[in-house]
């Protein structure tokens, strides 16, 4: 082959990329940066004195703030332990009231036993068990529920809302369904209930006639021996069973023999009275045009 047969090949684009991969406008400015007057004096140090004086001031900041917490401290501890100790102390006469009102409640009854005769004593009882004043024992049914276990967010550690937990209204509808079913005398947590009881919900607790009762709850239940059977027969029983299935709150009921009721605290109950009859209007107080004094008393 001749030399004028021979071909040149000029290096193509991905060649040309590969020998020379940056721009050569950065190699420039990277020479004129390298030529460039390095900075000197304040320029060089109101960076780092900035930084500095911003760092110090931070620093400053937190030992004051950490300062006023440890001052602040003590009095928090003691306002604390104060407010624990009347707790306490309010707990404990609350229970020594409690005890003693138990004591005199006894000696009233036997002091009424003793007043009364032997039949108006029977009669009174079972009106006091049939009213929920009065302790009563017999075969029943014990039913049990209690919150499902709380689950926490895998990713935040927070808890979500626990479809499993026990309201208000379920321990209503457990009552509402043992009176249904015969119950005679019925109980949750060994509050007693009467005519006059109340289940509400206070915040997260459950108060049943203003007291709280706290979980698991057990609703006690005097009763015939078909309760259990019409107890399961339910809307009640069937929608707690559901939930229990779904949202794992617990949920059981079983017959007891020998169960004792305590009696319910003596409700404070108001009655109406009539209203006074309208008396009639003195003779010469008519309020005419004429002999109308003025309201502000200033007539004539």
């Amino acid at each position: 082959m001749t030399g004028q047969d021979r071909r040149t090949y000029a290096a193509d684009f991905l060649t040309e990329l590969f020998h020379n991969p940056l721009d050569p406008g950065y190699a420039d400015a990277a020479e004129r940066r390298r030529r460039a007057v390095p900075a000197t004096g304040w320029r060089r140090s109101a960076p780092r004195a900035v930084t500095l004086v911003t760092l110090v001031l931070l620093g400053l900041l937190l030992a004051m703030a950490y300062r006023e917490t440890v001052a602040a401290e003590p009095s928090r501890s003691k306002a604390r332990a104060g407010l624990v100790a009347q707790i306490k102390q309010r707990e404990a006469e609350n229970a020594a009231l409690t005890e003693q009102a138990d004591r005199l409640r006894a000696e009233v009854l036997r002091q009424r036993d003793a007043a009364l005769s032997g039949s108006a004593a029977a009669n009174l009882r079972n009106l006091e068990a049939a009213t929920g004043l009065g302790r009563v024992r017999g075969d029943g049914l014990v039913v049990r529920v209690a919150d499902a276990p709380e689950k926490s967010d895998g990713v935040t550690g927070v808890g979500g809302t626990n479809l499993g937990r026990v309201l208000d209204r379920d321990l209503q509808d457990i009552a509402n369904a043992l009176w249904s079913g015969g119950a005679e005398a019925v109980s949750i947590n060994g509050q007693r209930l009467t005519a006059t009881s109340t289940i509400r919900a206070a915040g997260g607790a459950i108060l049943v006639d203003f007291k709280p009762v706290i979980g698991p709850y057990e609703v006690s239940a005097i009763g015939p021996g078909q309760l259990e059977r019409r107890f399961r027969d339910s809307a009640a029983a069937r929608l707690l069973d559901s939930v229990s299935e779904k949202h794992g709150m617990s949920f059981e009921f079983r017959k007891v023999d020998d169960l004792t009721l305590p009696a319910a605290t003596e409700p404070q109950l108001r009655f109406a009275t009539p209203s006074p009859e309208p008396t009639a209007a003195p003779s010469g107080s008519s309020t005419g045009r004429g002999g109308s004094p003025s309201p502000l008393g200033g007539g004539r």
